[in-house]
């Protein structure tokens, strides 16, 4: 039960785990290699990866894409994220999976378009973490220079381990939550969804 042990040793025991995708640590080794500024590699190529593992699955299996963030914001041109992306594109060929590269410092240039609010402009990459739609996507790791792992995990571990979904309604609106934790349990029915606040449960009473 690693989501109760302490928490250098949830620390020790999240890389071991996602040690176990072999995709994902290509990825990180490979994107060490950009010299992103502030770059994680985040959200849900982790936490599932953790999922898969506490549930018996391949540690790989239903990981769609593994997002790759930074934060740049001395450009904030579409042609300097692309640019990125193109780069990304000859160091990640040969990956057995989708890597998708973005610049968080031009979030709040598209957030409003693609999901009806409006975003401010982040600070960090880590900022940027802080927003996700739920506390279980809030996480980042990256590979340091001395082979070390930088793991930035603002609501802890706990939840990821135990299977909890938790929402975080600081941006992405409810509909968003929603849609994703249905498509979630889907792939991993053993998850525990927490409600987004003021849902009011049905009652069994009727």
């Amino acid at each position: 039960m690693p989501g109760r042990l302490p928490l250098t040793e949830q620390l020790t025991a999240l890389r071991s785990t996602l040690s176990r995708n072999e995709v994902l640590t290509d990825v990180l080794t490979r994107a060490a290699t950009l010299e992103l500024p502030g770059w994680y590699l985040t959200a849900g190529c982790l936490f599932q990866t953790v999922w898969n593992v506490a549930t018996g699955r391949p540690p790989a299996a239903g990981i769609k894409d593994y997002d790759l963030f930074y934060f740049d914001d001395t450009d904030l041109s579409w042609e300097a994220e692309d640019a990125v992306i193109r780069a990304g594109k000859a160091v990640f060929a040969g990956v057995p999976g989708e890597v998708e590269i973005r610049n968080e410092a031009r979030v709040h240039l598209w957030y409003e378009e693609k999901f009806g609010v409006p975003c401010p402009p982040y600070e960090s990459t880590e900022a940027a973490i802080d927003s996700f739609t739920a506390t279980t996507c809030c996480l980042g790791v990256r590979l340091e220079p001395d082979g070390e792992w930088r793991v930035y995990a603002p609501h802890g571990l706990s939840d990821v381990y135990n299977l909890v979904v938790r929402p975080n309604p600081v941006l992405a609106p409810r509909e968003v939550y929603e849609a994703k934790t249905r498509r979630w349990q889907e792939q991993w029915p053993e998850l525990t969804v927490l409600p987004w606040p003021g849902r009011i449960k049905d009652d069994p009473c009727g």
